[in-house]
């Protein structure tokens, strides 16, 4: 279907500005089609080319039929498609006549049939030389690397028509995807396109075990994957009782994914816009020298104004985009350079008398573009139109990039020369140090002067705030280049031990506890008790001081109705303590044993119902859910993969000793979370979602003290999970 060679058009029309002509006009700028059948019975001729009045009347099998014609007829013509053996089809109706989709959907999937759509604005393929589309779009678009599938037809033309001189590979408008979905397209473009940077603009996911597979097919071949979600998350509207699914949130689901994949999750079309073009322009940055210095890991920019430096500099402190930290023999040679009173730094005002703008910007650029330390250098200016005809900041800029073209060399560290077509646009791989024009306000820009930059390699970025998240996204490709290594081996025979279990009822909470400890995970020694004596009894078996917890049916958080009490060193404080207990909640409780204090994560677990079970590392205690200071990854992960997650906390720091306080023991907690990624992963079928809140991290260990287990049953809705089990 993508690369049909064959192409009927059903509904082709004379009547000007209809869907029929502007498909047919289309396909006939179409150089990789040789043949094509215009199909439609009020018509005896479309464009000077002979029409036909059926679909049937095509003298061989087309590979692609469109369909250009309303919701009545589509199920009508899609199923003289499937007969003559058509192997794709394009839909651009929306099919909203009641039963349409479905029968639609079941005729192409009985006859084996790819299908774009319905609802789309259909694909066009660049590199092929296919425009499968029933809108008129430009006549020229440069082929390179980039690929994109987006639900939305609005922004599937927004990205053919920007001016970024993106160059292209596929584009498709998936539409309601109906039966061919984006892991089908990603599928295609791993296996046989020249695509090495992938945006998805994705409202839903569907098939989600392929659309990871596939993606993570993708980054082990070299592709950059650059995700927008629109429209709100894929994760599941009810997580029930678990903090874990209130702490996650809307985005959690794409954060895990992008965290997987080592791919870059963007927030709105100017920064899709911005780092599709950074990804796929001809220079990449170098990676830090491991054991080495921080290369590869900072910006660096160049202004021509000290007030738009200080603007560019804080919106890179609110974006967490950082400056590299320049050398002292780059800094000496940039103050030789400067106008007295201008002081040599990262970001740079080079503006002071005007005289030689050309060579000044030009040196400071390449003389920066040099530091090991910088990983891309920006011009940051307006780039506006200048009315005297002076032209000197592009030739600056043209300058340095040429002075930095040798900079590099092919299989340097970070050298991806590899990966893409020689000489095709934009593809990666390039030797040279990365250098882009960063501009301030979209609408100021000379796109005379920034075409100019842009046909020679160098992107310009269009927006302060969008080009510094696309840098950023350009310094995480370089420092995380591929996905981690991650066993995704089950462990058949302690799966086998616990599946039936959890199957069976709500284990108790020493059960649970067991559960955990045969995954790894660290808990207190603990005992259930129903009377007073048993209570002492247990506390004399597991030593002082304990715990004392109520074991009450149907309460999941104890702490929150005071059914906690910690500290309890003798007989006579278990015996008031329990006593308290049962009057209020009555007589069941358990017996732990008290935990050394530390600093106070919680891990757990959730499931979303597209990408599967996600791993929560939060900052934890009974202000988990007020803090909102949380991690989440996609089980199972690797140890770089949980270790990760640990790191992007904002408490992280007091692992490391706080005021005072000793270092924790971060390897014990990063594998706890290893640990419960290998219970999701194995028992997610079964559990909906797990909390483990405090797990409590101390210099020797981590330990969860805590453990709630809202079970799940194979074939029982996510609303209907209501009941808990604690431990």
């Amino acid at each position: 279907m993508l690369e049909a060679r064959s192409v009927a058009l059903v509904g082709a029309s004379s009547r000007p500005g209809s869907l029929g002509l502007r498909m047919v006009r289309e396909v006939l700028r179409s150089p990789g089609v040789p043949k094509t059948w215009l199909v439609n019975p009020g018509y005896a001729e479309v464009a000077g080319r002979p029409c036909l009045p059926t679909l049937a009347d095509v003298d061989e099998t087309p590979d692609l039929v469109l369909l250009g014609v309303g919701d009545q007829r589509l199920v009508e013509q899609l199923t003289v498609a499937a007969e003559v053996g058509a192997r794709g089809a394009v839909v651009f109706g929306s099919a909203h006549a009641a039963g349409v989709r479905e029968e639609m959907t079941r005729i192409a999937g009985a006859a084996g049939m790819a299908l774009v759509g319905a609802g789309c604005m259909g694909f066009w393929n660049v590199r092929h030389g296919l425009r499968a589309m029933g809108y008129t779009e430009r006549d020229d678009l440069p082929v390179g690397p980039v690929s994109v599938v987006t639900h939305s037809g609005s922004v599937f033309s927004t990205l053919l028509r920007t001016r970024l001189r993106l160059g292209f590979d596929l584009v498709v408008s998936s539409g309601q995807e109906l039966v061919t979905n984006t892991a089908d397209y990603v599928e295609h473009m791993v296996a046989r396109t020249d695509t090495r940077v992938l945006g998805l603009v994705v409202e839903t996911v569907r098939d989600g075990d392929r659309l990871r597979a596939g993606l993570r097919a993708a980054r082990e071949a070299g592709i950059e994957v650059v995700l927008l979600p629109v429209g709100g998350s894929p994760l599941g509207s009810s997580l029930v009782a678990a903090h874990s699914g209130a702490v996650a949130g809307d985005q959690a689901a794409w954060e895990a994914l992008a965290d997987e994949l080592a791919a870059h999750l963007v927030g709105d079309l100017a920064e899709l816009g911005d780092t599709l073009a950074v990804l796929s322009s001809s220079r990449r940055p170098a990676p830090s020298a491991e054991g080495g210095p921080s290369m590869g890991r900072g910006i660096a920019t160049v202004h021509d104004s000290g007030a738009e430096r200080s603007l560019v500099a804080d919106l890179a402190h609110s974006l967490d985009v950082p400056f590299a930290a320049l050398s002292e023999t780059t800094l000496a040679a940039l103050g030789e350079r400067l106008d007295d009173g201008l002081v040599p730094g990262n970001p740079l005002d080079v503006w002071g008398g005007g005289a030689d703008t050309r060579g000044l910007f030009g040196d400071c650029l390449t003389t920066i573009a040099a530091d090991p330390s910088v990983s891309v250098t920006a011009l940051a200016i307006d780039l506006v139109h200048e009315y005297d005809g002076d032209i000197a900041y592009p030739e600056a800029v043209e300058d340095a990039f040429a002075a930095t073209a040798s900079l590099g060399s092919p299989g340097s560290p970070g050298s991806l020369g590899s990966l893409g077509s020689p000489g095709s646009l934009g593809s990666p791989g390039s030797v040279g140090a990365p250098l882009v024009v960063l501009a301030g306000l979209p609408s100021a820009i000379d796109p005379v002067a920034a075409e100019r930059l842009r046909s020679i390699g160098v992107p310009v970025l269009e927006g302060f705030r969008s080009g510094l998240l696309a840098l950023r996204h350009l310094i995480d490709a370089a420092e995380r280049p591929g996905v981690d290594r991650v066993d995704r081996g089950i462990d058949a025979t302690r799966r086998q031990r616990w599946l039936p279990r959890l199957q069976a009822g709500p284990l108790s909470p020493v059960d649970l506890r067991s559960l955990l400890a045969d995954y790894g995970v660290p808990t207190p020694r603990i005992r259930a008790a129903a009377s007073s004596a048993e209570t002492l009894a247990a506390a004399d078996e597991i030593g002082w001081p304990v715990v004392l917890k109520t074991d009450a049916p149907g309460v999941e958080h104890r702490s929150d109705v005071g059914g906690v009490v910690v500290g309890l060193e003798d007989g006579l404080s278990v015996a008031a303590a329990y006593a308290g207990l049962a009057n209020r909640l009555g007589p069941l409780v358990t017996v732990h044993e008290q935990v050394e204090p530390g600093v106070e994560i919680s891990v757990g677990l959730v499931r979303d119902d597209a990408l599967g079970q996600m791993v929560v590392v939060a900052a934890g205690g009974v202000l988990v859910e007020l803090v909102a200071d949380r991690v989440v990854g996609l089980a199972p992960l690797a140890p770089e993969g949980a270790r990760r997650l640990v790191d992007r906390l904002r408490v992280r720091r007091l692992l490391d000793g706080w005021r005072g306080a000793p270092p924790s023991n971060v390897d014990a907690l990063v594998d706890v979370v290893v640990a419960v990624s290998r219970l999701a992963h194995e028992l997610g079928d079964v559990v909906a979602a797990l909390d483990l809140n405090p797990v409590v991290v101390t210099p020797r260990t981590a330990v969860a003290v805590d453990a709630l287990l809202v079970p799940r049953q194979p074939d029982e809705p996510p609303a209907q999970q209501e009941e808990a089990w604690t431990a």
